[in-house]
């Protein structure tokens, strides 16, 4: 009698089938609690440090998310294995769950139905369900040759400064971070002991643009070379230019606005400027600093705070609005105001549901950043810009923070309510797109009927 009741859990167990999409966001909350058990060991930390259950599952979160805000000074409070976990964690969760689940399935010999399909492609940003395989092998292999070559070329730099084997550990830390756009660092004030390091700041920057431009633009790309027709489509063409404008105008904007700034870039020369300000419009989305951003004017940290919202590009390693929703946001503007009928963009026509879910992501992002600030307003005893620029740096998945007047960010002086909210908002920053693919996948429903039309006097 025992035996047959244990068949039939068994039977009902391995019968059950969750929605991919259900997988993904368990996996991560499994991940997460996982790391966070780890991180909780008595090896994981040094000697003399006390690591409660809040400030490791924030840890946790902040890896998995590749956010990179810090309650505990990565280097100094965490040892070897301890860093090692953040580093996995990093890994995994810049890959992304839809993938990696994707992969176990294929090695398990599973085969991948409609709905699977419909789910990778709504978490990858891939444009259709064909080639998803092909697609996933060809991320995994630029992800690891680029943090390959990143991590040999730092490995070269840092053995400069260091025996090789602590250099190696770094070269291969920094890479991994660099190009998940994690913005985790093995220096307590993270990359500014080598803010005039062209070499450093080269390499990481490379990494951190390649790791936020998409993997669509890589097979692009690859096409391209394959076929030898260089004939790049929309969405590479958009996501290349508005990449290079935001960069432009980040360094300008960042120049202009502190160039007088005794405690920031009025000490320097002018190519130290540009390179500092270069250095954070590409770090908009990893969190990499090589200034104290505490020290930064407000209007500064308002147009950098613009500039995490925007975030990186779809099918990457950064969060965000994105560039190209931004993109197609202000080509609305630009269409409405010439009174064009269409929105156009490089002879091509952009469909108007792109046009609506891009009005709709962009107001979302925006109105979660305020109503979350504002919550955290009344509940902390932070400035507001401080408090906004942490929720921004969150949601957008950025890792940047005015800091706690120590190593670790602002969240570290936020209530254990405070440290849980800006948790969400790496959660809601990471895995909202992944909720809303959820609706995505789901049939719509047409009704039979339509109302007439009414107008309504707006502006």
């Amino acid at each position: 009698m025992n035996v047959g009741i244990g068949k039939l859990l068994l039977s009902r167990f391995t019968g059950i089938r969750l929605p991919p999409g259900q997988v993904v966001a368990l996996a991560a909350m499994g991940l997460i609690f996982l790391g966070a058990c780890f991180l909780m060991l008595p090896f994981a930390t040094n000697p003399g440090v006390h690591l409660g259950f809040i400030d490791a599952l924030f840890t946790a979160t902040s890896a998995v998310c590749v956010t990179g805000l810090i309650v505990m000074d990565t280097p100094q409070d965490f040892t070897a294995f301890g860093q090692g976990v953040i580093l996995f964690l990093i890994q995994i969760g810049g890959l992304g769950y839809a993938l990696m689940a994707t992969l176990i399935l294929l090695m398990l010999g599973r085969r991948l139905g409609l709905r699977d399909r419909m789910m990778l492609s709504e978490t990858m940003s891939t444009m259709g369900l064909q080639g998803l395989v092909r697609f996933a092998k060809l991320v995994l292999i630029i992800t690891f040759t680029l943090e390959g070559i990143g991590a040999v070329l730092l490995t070269l730099r840092f053995a400069m400064d260091h025996p090789w084997d602590t250099a190696a550990y770094y070269g291969i830390f920094h890479a991994i971070s660099a190009f998940n756009n994690a913005g985790f660092a093995l220096f307590s004030d993270s990359l500014i002991s080598f803010q005039s390091d062209w070499t450093i700041n080269g390499i990481v920057t490379i990494l951190v643009i390649l790791g936020s431009i998409g993997f669509l633009v890589f097979e692009d790309l690859l096409d391209n070379f394959r076929g030898a027709r260089f004939r790049f489509n929309t969405h590479t063409k958009l996501v290349v230019i508005t990449t290079g404008i935001l960069i432009a105008i980040g360094t300008l904007g960042i120049s202009m606005l502190e160039w007088n700034n005794p405690a920031t870039l009025q000490p320097l020369s002018v190519g130290e400027t540009f390179t500092v300000s270069y250095f954070h419009a590409v770090s908009r989305t990893a969190g990499f600093t090589t200034i104290d951003l505490g020290e930064m004017r407000e209007p500064t940290l308002y147009f950098l705070l613009l500039l995490m919202a925007i975030g990186g590009s779809p099918g990457s390693m950064a969060g965000g609005i994105k560039t190209t929703t931004i993109a197609i946001v202000f080509l609305t503007i630009w269409s409405l105001l010439r009174r064009d009928r269409d929105v156009e963009v490089f002879h091509r026509r952009i469909p108007l549901d792109l046009i609506t879910r891009a009005l709709c992501l962009t107001i979302m992002a925006l109105a979660l950043i305020t109503g979350m600030t504002l919550l955290l307003a009344s509940t902390e005893s932070q400035p507001f810009l401080s408090l906004m620029f942490e929720v921004t740096s969150a949601m957008g998945i950025v890792g940047m923070s005015l800091g706690d007047g120590d190593t670790r960010s602002l969240s570290a002086l936020l209530t254990d309510f405070g440290k849980v909210m800006i948790m969400l908002s790496m959660l809601i920053g990471r895995f909202g797109p992944l909720m809303i693919g959820l609706f995505a996948v789901k049939t719509s429903v047409h009704k039979p009927y339509r109302f007439a039309q009414s107008r309504v006097v707006i502006g």
